[in-house]
């Protein structure tokens, strides 16, 4: 007996959905580049070659919308372009990238995947920033002593006074500003169709932005103080 195989039909709706996503991540990842150009702020002054810029956010945003697998190609592709084109740190210094976007993007949009609200994304914005500073502070352990030449004892004794908040707060300054323009950007792109609608009912959008404009402000806010006080400003 002979078994037929039974072909996969792709409908003109999913084909069609499916070039709408690969444009919106293309444009994602440009806006990412292009952020990454135009902003890169040393936070903290012990670590100077350590500068806060804000493609994690503009990822973190694509990967609530399309998955945390969206994520991860976004993330790759964008540190990938940065080592080709601006970046003097080689190829060491594009792995550490992509360790550390990918570490805190990903988590965060796979736990939103599993519980779409603003309680979702805070709290994967959270587990993000946990998993990232933890990887960050394992791979700099490894790798950094290679990258700058220095023994491994000096990385060490900068571990708990620069890497570790600094990795907090470039989490939770990316975490925050994607938590407060996310909502807005997903209503946008189904206002035009670009993705599905979702089944919230109007309050509940409107009690989701709010809660997410104040949690945001809140946590950007914050950052912002102890980056000041970093830089001897209190």
């Amino acid at each position: 007996m002979i078994k037929s195989k039974q072909k996969q039909v792709v409908t003109p709706a999913e084909s069609s959905y499916k070039v709408k996503k690969m444009v919106i991540m293309a444009l994602i990842a440009a806006m990412a580049y292009v952020v990454v150009i135009l902003c890169r702020l040393p936070i903290i002054p012990s670590v100077p070659f350590l500068d806060l810029e804000f493609k994690s956010a503009i990822i973190l945003i694509g990967s609530f919308i399309f998955g945390p697998m969206s994520g991860f190609i976004m993330s790759l592709v964008i540190c990938i372009v940065e080592l080709l084109t601006i970046s003097d740190t080689g190829i060491l210094g594009c792995i550490m990238n992509i360790l550390a976007t990918v570490s805190f993007v990903c988590p965060a949009a796979y736990v939103y995947k599993k519980k779409q609200s603003t309680t979702g994304a805070i709290v994967g914005i959270v587990i993000g920033s946990v998993l990232m500073t933890i990887a960050m502070v394992l791979w700099n352990y490894i790798v950094t002593p290679l990258y700058m030449g220095v023994e491994r004892e000096v990385i060490v004794s900068l571990l708990i006074p620069a890497f570790i908040p600094f990795n907090l707060l470039k989490a939770g300054v990316n975490g925050g500003a994607a938590l407060l323009i996310f909502r807005f950007v997903i209503e946008a792109l189904q206002k035009t169709n670009l993705i599905p609608k979702a089944e919230d009912t109007e309050n509940n959008k409107k009690s989701g932005i709010i809660g997410a404009v104040i949690v945001s402000c809140l946590i950007i806010a914050t950052c912002v103080l102890i980056i000041l006080s970093f830089n001897g400003v209190f």
